[in-house]
Formats: structure tokens, C-alpha cells, sequence
């Protein structure tokens, strides 16, 4: 028999409940390039013995070598999650077998998690908050950190070999799925982006950033594993296509937040992990890095939609493949890059208004949020939500820290990144600093005053739990004296009201 009769009759053999001992029906998950079989408590998953031109499962001994790789790369991240690679064999009778035999595929063995844990089906109830964001944020960073450092020194080719790699799978799609003429309207659109930041590429390349990374970072890889955010399902297929740069594999996360309209949340995984790894002048490639995780989104949509066998899976596969395709244009589309400053005693309301604002502001996924409460924690080492002792708030530390603010959002306006920083800039030097960073970049700059009753702000920061700022009452009373003196051009804003009051009258003053 060939390999597809092969992989026919193991197919069979596997969608018999008495074959992975389930007691109840087997259900089956077909996507464009495995056969996922599931019992109540394993997951046991077949390659597809194909060929795209990105990948390629044609042969037995292939997936086997792929089955391994899979196995060994996805305990990086869950390790009590996948079990073992297992021989299907055929025996000595001609039937197919688990006991001794000869080879004819190979399944990879995992423990299956409640499908409600997906991350997906999490973000879909409306509970992907802002804590589980955060901690998302936090274990992609540290995964990074560890992961295998590639040395480059042709981080742009690298680059442009993916864009290439996906106008040919797009064109390899059937029925015209992908339009022709926008799939090449993407394609130049792309190679314009990848020449400007060419060089920014290829530094990267050779300082670090190209890691061994996950490659197929996007919510349905995701679960709740007692609890916790846990990566799975890495691409395992091709390992140059895994090793890239860090932002790129953090893209896919970010794009699909976006793309599900859960902008929030993007803007709150990107500068999270920008806060807990210091990311800077590289934030100049996200655009393309969305984009491109788009395009992939479009072509392996447009793939799987030959798979199905139900006419409305079908059309809505090719529905998303369309859908990612627009997607991947607009992505590259970013306005030109603005300031705003949010400035404001203790309690007022600065982060939850600047959160609230970063998505808004500037193309996907919203502006780089710094917030002196997060940057005076990783200039002092602890995490952010961690307390610092009172020398960490000396008049000398509180001039390092506004120095390092206008820094950072410096490079990030360079970078072409627009910036919301947040802080209560009570002095004038640190406003007229701030004003400056724009003027110095020709970037249009809005300034922000937020006030509220000294009662409100007490019972503001009570309330608090879990969060960066350590200022107390005993903060908010001693605030009560300074003199900030003339505001100038800042508006002011009564910040007294609900979050969606306050909101809305930032969002009219800022334009």
C-alpha cells in the first residue's frame, strides 16, 4: 500500500473507541495538518501524511522524526502535558496494533486538559482579564529568556525568506481561496516594510534576539494548566522557522488578541512584556511581525478549508483565510506616532486611564504604555507588583527614574511607536521634560491633568490590590502639599467621576 492507504487504514484503526481504550466515542479534531483524536483523559495526534510547501509529513519516517522533535520541544514548556511519541504497528496477522510489529505511523501522547481551559474558549467567555494577561505576558518573557540564543548575522533575509514563504503557500491554496492580486499586493507592501528596518534586523540577529522560540504562539496554543498559562503545541515541524526573533514569535499572541477584537488585552500583552524584558528600538518591526502572523493565519486557514467535509466548516475557514488576508494589509498601516502624558497625584486614576487609552492611540496593538510605577520597579530589580523599601523614593532615584521615562519614550517615538506615559509629574521640570521629548521629535503631544478630592484618592488606593503603585494614604496626604505651580498647556480634568466619565472626556481632549 501507499502512504495515504497507509495512513487511511490507521485512521480507522484510531477512531475505534476499543483501539485508545475510551470508554465513550472518540472525538476527532482535523486541522490542516494532523488528525487529533481525544478520549476523556488523553490526546493522541497523527500527523497527516502530506506535503505543503512549508512543511513536509509525506512519508512515515518523516513523522516519526517530527512525533520526536514535538515532543522534545513542547516539554520546554509543558512538560506534564506530553507523554511519549507511540509506534502504531502492524503485526504479524496484517492488523494494526499498539504490541510489537512493524512500524506503519506514529502518534504523539498527551494528557488532555478541560476544553473550557483553552485559552481560547477562556478569551471567548469574556475572562481573559487583565491578571491572567499579565502572568501570560510574564511566562512568555521568561521562556524567551531561556530559550536558545541563535547568532544571526542575516536577520533581515531571515525575515524575508518567511514573507516569501507565505505568498508561496498562498499561491499553493486551492479554488482561488486568496485572492491573487492582493496576495501580491501583500506581498510588496511587506518587502517595502522589511527594507526600512533591514538593518535593525540583522542587529538583532547578532545581539541575541533570534531565539529557538514556540512559532505557533496564538490562543488556541494556550491553557490553564492547574491554573497557570502553559505553552503547547510549539511548531515542531521545521526548526528554522522556530528560530526567530523573540517580537516575532510574541506577535502571533498579540495579532490574534486584536484580530478577536480584544484590544485591551494586546495592548496589555505588549507592554507587559516589554516591562518585564526592557524591549525597546525593536518594537520599529512589530508592524511587519503582525502582519506577516496574519498572512500565516490566511494561508493555513485557506488550507485547512479543503479538509473539511462539512460545507459550513469549509466556508467559514475560507471566510478567516479572506479575513486574515485584509487583516495582514491593514496591520502594516501605522499613522504617525504621538505623545500623550498623564500626570496626577497619587489615586486620581492615571493607569486605569492610561490603559484604558493605549489601545486608541496609534496602529495596532496601541501605544507603548510606560508607567513610572513599572519602570522605577525594573530599574530597582524586583517584579513590578513586588513593594520597594522607601530609599527606592529618594529625590535622586525619582530624577533617575524621570530620566530613564523620557528616554525610553524617545526610542519608542523613533521607533515609530506612539506613547502614553503615566506619572505624577508634579514638578514642573518633569512636565516642561516630557513636552520636550516631543517637540525635539516634531510629535504632536497632549497633556493630561488629572484631579480628584482627597477622600476619594484615600479610598482609591485602598482598594488597591495587586498593583505597582506602593504610594498609600500616608503617600496621598504628603501629596496634598506640593505646589505643582502653573500647568500650562496640560488640560485638566475632573477625575472624580467613573472611569467611563473620566474616559471619555480624556479621549475629547486628547483628539
Amino acid at each position: 500500500m501507499n502512504e495515504d492507504e497507509d495512513q487511511e487504514a490507521v485512521i480507522a484503526f484510531l477512531s475505534q473507541p476499543e483501539t485508545l481504550d475510551s470508554s465513550g466515542p472518540v472525538e476527532r479534531i482535523d486541522t490542516h495538518g494532523a488528525i487529533v483524536f481525544l478520549t476523556p483523559e488523553r490526546v493522541f495526534k497523527l500527523k497527516r501524511a502530506v506535503r505543503y510547501p512549508y512543511l513536509d509529513f509525506s512519508t512515515a519516517e518523516k513523522r516519526r522524526a517530527v512525533c520526536e522533535a514535538e515532543l522534545r520541544l513542547n516539554r520546554r514548556t509543558a512538560p506534564d502535558l506530553y507523554l511519549e511519541v507511540r509506534a502504531i504497528n502492524r503485526t504479524a496477522d496484517g492488523s494494526l496494533g499498539f504490541g510489537p510489529g512493524e512500524p506503519v505511523d506514529w502518534l504523539v501522547v498527551m494528557r488532555r486538559f478541560a476544553d473550557e481551559d483553552l485559552l481560547e474558549a477562556v478569551a471567548a467567555r469574556g475572562e481573559l482579564d487583565p491578571a491572567r494577561v499579565r502572568a501570560l505576558a510574564d511566562h512568555i518573557a521568561a521562556f524567551h529568556a531561556e530559550a536558545e540564543v541563535v547568532t544571526v548575522h542575516d536577520g533581515a533575509a531571515r525575515v524575508r525568506a518567511v514573507i516569501d514563504g507565505n505568498r508561496a503557500s498562498m499561491a499553493a491554496c486551492e479554488d482561488a481561496i486568496l485572492p491573487p492580486n492582493d496576495c501580491e499586493a501583500l506581498h510588496e507592501a511587506s518587502l517595502n516594510a522589511l527594507e526600512s528596518i533591514a538593518p535593525l534586523l540583522d542587529a538583532r540577529g547578532a545581539d541575541g534576539h533570534v531565539r529557538h522560540c514556540h512559532g505557533d504562539l496564538h490562543l488556541a496554543n494556550i491553557c490553564l494548566w492547574h491554573g497557570k498559562p502553559t505553552l503547547f503545541d510549539c511548531l515542531e515541524f521545521d526548526p528554522e522557522l522556530a528560530r526567530t526573533d523573540v517580537l516575532y514569535d510574541l506577535a502571533f499572541l498579540i495579532m490574534d488578541l486584536w484580530e478577536r477584537g480584544l484590544r485591551e488585552q494586546a495592548s496589555l500583552a505588549f507592554n507587559r512584556y516589554c516591562d518585564m524584558t526592557g524591549e525597546r528600538e525593536g518594537v520599529a518591526a512589530l508592524p511587519l511581525f503582525l502582519s506577516m502572523r496574519a498572512a500565516v493565519r490566511a494561508h493555513v486557514n485557506a488550507q485547512a478549508a479543503g479538509q473539511q467535509n462539512d460545507p459550513a466548516e469549509k466556508e467559514a475557514k475560507r471566510k478567516a483565510a479572506r479575513d486574515y488576508l485584509a487583516a495582514a494589509r491593514a496591520l502594516l498601516d501605522q499613522p504617525p506616532p504621538r505623545l500623550i502624558a498623564i500626570g496626577g497625584l497619587s489615586g486620581t486614576g492615571k493607569s486605569t486611564l492610561a490603559g484604558k487609552l493605549a489601545p486608541e492611540i496609534g496602529g495596532a496593538p496601541g501605544a507603548r504604555w510606560l508607567r513610572t510605577d513599572v519602570l522605577r520597579k525594573r530599574l530597582a530589580g524586583p517584579a513590578p507588583e513586588e513593594r520597594l523599601p522607601p530609599d527606592a523614593y529618594t529625590p535622586e532615584a525619582s530624577a533617575r527614574l524621570y530620566r530613564c521615562l523620557l528616554d525610553e519614550a524617545g526610542a519608542m517615538l523613533e521607533a515609530g511607536r506612539s506613547v502614553v506615559v503615566d506619572g505624577v509629574f508634579a514638578r514642573a521640570d518633569e512636565r516642561e521634560g516630557v513636552t520636550s521629548v516631543a517637540q525635539a521629535r516634531q510629535t504632536a503631544f497632549t497633556g493630561l491633568w488629572l484631579d480628584a478630592p482627597e477622600s476619594l484618592l484615600e479610598t482609591r488606593v485602598k482598594a488597591r490590590i495587586g498593583d505597582a503603585s506602593d504610594a498609600d494614604t500616608a503617600v496621598v496626604r504628603i501629596q496634598q502639599a506640593y505646589d505643582v505651580g502653573a500647568l500650562d498647556a496640560w488640560q485638566r480634568i475632573d477625575a472624580s467621576g467613573s472611569v467611563e466619565a473620566v474616559v471619555e472626556v480624556a479621549r475629547r481632549a486628547a483628539g
